[in-house]
């Protein structure tokens, strides 16, 4: 379904020259109305009329999310406080949070950009979603709210936690799609088994999973444990919320609605532009947001971005799956690894669940990694010589995937820590002072 044809399916001298014209836009109104723009854009040499093609928008300097803080709590806003009808902002688990306002006419972008979200989750009018996502300063939950009522959808308003309560809604209500992190849909997917219930007893047909990295190995494994075609979403608070992209049922990337945010990819290193295809840092500018503008704002996700009209239909620009950020790399005895590639490694294994962390210690001089990971109810049952044949297996396809050895632990079931929100992946216990 193309929730929105003459935007999703715009051709390309069309869709550029209104991006074009947003930009200039944009450009206008946040050296007009935001201090912290027009010293940026002063420091930089730059005013609306050098923006004469898209191309011109590598002239304007980076955003950064350090940026964003020091404006804090509304120096970044582009209209007058009584224009200003929500405010959301980031987790602020390192320092203050950013700050995200929105008029009257940011929320109807923001319901229509997840409407279309939810169209390519194969979302029709008479679906319900069940929304997990937690409502509140969190962009997540009213997100997806708004885009629900602009699709016409039922949405379920449960918000984050209450597993008990969930699976009682996804078999009473008969859900027919799911929103939430991909690792919360994998604690509910346990949660059903446990309780004697498998796909056969709800009416999941697709499932909206962002808010947290994931695999193709993790999307295998929601898909198989809970029926459902799982799809990925894609959405900072700084930009707008969930809906900035989305993946459809053909799976070759996520659609960005660049009609609405111009994206770029760059060297992390060098801040160079690069071309269509090239992995690097995706890079995002907002043309129509009235309240929080942002131009070019590094987000630190490593993607790569594709032109090619999908076999969908939709025109809109692709992004890869994210498969790191440019700050939650780990060097570990000088080589770099993502958390994901772990991942990756693991859900190749049979016998053991997808719930894992990894720890990161330097006890004396030399970085060690140990990754603990909840074996199966079978295996956990075996002898210690059975276990210690799996651990050393996990080792080695770790070793494999990131070219280090590691310590690998099987973990009683169920003893990991679940998250209702973003899983807690990561542990670094390093000090680096």
């Amino acid at each position: 379904m193309v929730w929105n044809k003459e935007a999703e399916c715009m051709e390309k001298e069309e869709k550029e020259n209104l991006q074009l014209k947003r930009l200039k836009n944009t450009i206008k109104k946040t050296y007009e109305r935001v201090p912290f723009y027009r010293k940026k854009l002063d420091e930089a040499g730059v005013s609306v009329e050098d923006i004469k093609t898209l191309k011109d928008i590598e002239k304007l300097p980076f955003t950064e999310k350090s940026d964003l803080r020091s404006a804090y709590p509304f120096k970044t806003f582009a209209v007058p406080d009584d224009e200003i009808v929500e405010i959301h902002t980031s987790s602020g688990t390192t320092g203050k949070p950013t700050v995200s306002g929105y008029t009257k006419k940011d929320i109807d972008i923001w319901g229509e950009i997840t409407a279309r979200a939810i169209g390519m989750a194969l979302g029709e009018k008479h679906d319900k979603i069940q929304n997990c996502y937690g409502y509140g300063l969190f962009t997540g939950g009213l997100g997806i709210h708004h885009g629900a009522h602009k699709f016409g959808a039922t949405v379920i308003p449960i918000s984050a936690g209450n597993t008990k309560k969930q699976i009682e809604i996804l078999l009473d209500f008969q859900s027919t799609i799911i929103s939430c992190t991909p690792s919360y849909a994998l604690y509910l997917a346990e949660s059903l088994e446990n309780e004697g219930y498998g796909p056969e007893d709800i009416s999941l047909k697709s499932g909206i999973f962002g808010a947290e990295m994931w695999t193709e190995e993790m999307r295998d494994e929601l898909e198989k444990r809970l029926g459902i075609t799982a799809l990925n979403i894609y959405g900072l608070t700084e930009i707008i919320g969930p809906g900035v992209a989305q993946e459809c049922p053909e799976k070759n990337g996520l659609h960005i609605s660049d009609d609405h945010f111009y994206p770029e990819i760059i060297n992390s290193e060098t801040g160079e532009v690069l071309d269509y295809g090239e992995k690097g840092e995706l890079v995002l500018t907002t043309l129509t947001r009235e309240g929080s503008p942002v131009i070019r704002f590094r987000t630190k996700d490593i993607t790569t971005l594709r032109e090619e009209k999908c076999s969908c239909g939709r025109t809109l620009v692709r992004m890869d799956r994210i498969t790191g950020r440019t700050d939650d790399m780990l060097k570990i005895r000088g080589v770099l690894i993502f958390p994901s590639q772990i991942e990756k490694a693991l859900l190749k294994i049979d016998g053991i669940s997808p719930n894992y962390q990894i720890i990161v210690s330097r006890p004396e001089y030399l970085d060690e990694v140990e990754v603990k990971v909840e074996a199966s109810r079978e295996l956990f049952s075996d002898e210690i010589k059975e276990m210690e044949s799996v651990e050393n297996k996990i080792a080695s396809v770790i070793k494999k995937e990131i070219g280090l050895r590691v310590e690998v632990t099987l973990s009683e079931p169920g003893s990991l820590p679940r998250s209702e929100g973003k899983a807690i992946r990561v542990i670094d216990n390093r000090n680096f002072e």
